[in-house]
């Protein structure tokens, strides 16, 4: 078996890490959401590919999940005296990776191959990949008319304007290496990230998501819905802002014409019937990833759900 796993930062992680525990880096392969990039300080930063790496190479923050163990923020605090814009943070040894993407692209690498080298520097494999390597940006439409780049929405706001449209901007194109990974590949899980910040700028590259329906058999969606709350991040609340219910079901419409299989939490079982009815398989398992073995766990059992069925 053969993997691309879809993923965001957070949430997405976590699965990723308990992939990566049951499959080989060349049975495993990462694309990365990167239209939540953004420019800040002059230094371009890719927080879903650097959760990604950190939490991969064991080095991302326990608690908050994104971000570095030991941070610290000389720099940001001797900036803030000096007046600069200190809204959205950089700890230290975070910058020196931001610093090292920057010298990369300047150099004229492709963002592909600057986040293999840093996959490299922080001794993972690198079998992370962004969804595409020209720009694409994520923008929330918010009540009263104005447009918030993601960040803005995400930090700067701390997600809590009403938003009313999800718009993106830029026009990528399937990246070679992408092109290879879904000819090699023949199982796709889409982790439990925010289908609408997370997933859906990764199917807007022209061309992926017909090529994954055309290439790839078994094409799985975890369902970041449980007990019609989301673990984590404004999943939830978008969906009420965009009129949608906050349900399994309204994950399956998200993904109903590119996922085959389903993975529910097992509070939510009564809702197999009406998956089934959508025309998925589905599975019922424990969805909530608290530790790492609930993280292996997931993991096994979204294998053994596509290898069976």
């Amino acid at each position: 078996m053969s993997v691309i796993a879809l993923s965001g930062g957070v949430g997405g992680a976590k699965l990723a890490l308990g992939l990566s525990a049951q499959l080989s880096s060349e049975e495993l392969a990462i694309i990365a959401n990167t239209g939540d990039d953004g420019f800040h300080s002059g230094l371009l930063v890719c927080p879903d590919i650097d959760t990604l790496i950190y939490t991969l190479s064991g080095q991302s923050h326990s608690e908050q999940g994104w971000g570095l163990q030991n941070e610290s923020w000389s720099v940001f605090d001797q900036l803030e005296k000096m007046g600069g814009e200190t809204w959205f943070r950089l700890g230290d040894k975070d910058l020196a990776t931001h610093l090292f993407r920057a010298e990369r692209l300047q150099q004229g690498q492709s963002l592909t191959h600057v986040t293999a080298a840093l996959c490299k520097a922080h001794g993972i494999p690198p079998n992370i990949y962004p969804m595409c390597n020209e720009p694409l940006q994520t923008k929330l439409k918010i009540e009263g008319g104005r447009v918030l780049d993601f960040h803005e929405y995400f930090v700067k706001e701390q997600c809590k304007p009403k938003v009313k449209q999800i718009q993106f901007v830029g026009e990528p194109s399937l990246s070679n290496e992408i092109v290879a990974l879904i000819e090699r590949h023949d199982r796709l899980i889409m982790c439990p990230s925010n289908p609408f910040l997370s997933i859906d700028p990764i199917l807007q590259v022209s061309g992926l998501q017909s090529k994954i329906v055309n290439e790839i058999p078994k094409r799985l969606v975890v369902s970041p819905i449980i007990n019609g709350q989301a673990v984590k991040g404004p999943t939830a609340k978008l969906m009420q802002e965009l009129a949608l219910p906050v349900t399994n079901e309204s994950v399956a419409k998200k993904y109903q014409t590119l996922a085959t299989h389903i993975i529910i939490d097992q509070q939510d079982k009564q809702d197999r019937a009406s998956l089934e009815a959508m025309g998925l398989k589905v599975l019922v398992t424990n969805t909530l990833m608290k530790t790492l073995d609930d993280k292996k766990q997931l993991a096994e059992d979204a294998l053994n759900f596509l290898d069976r069925t």
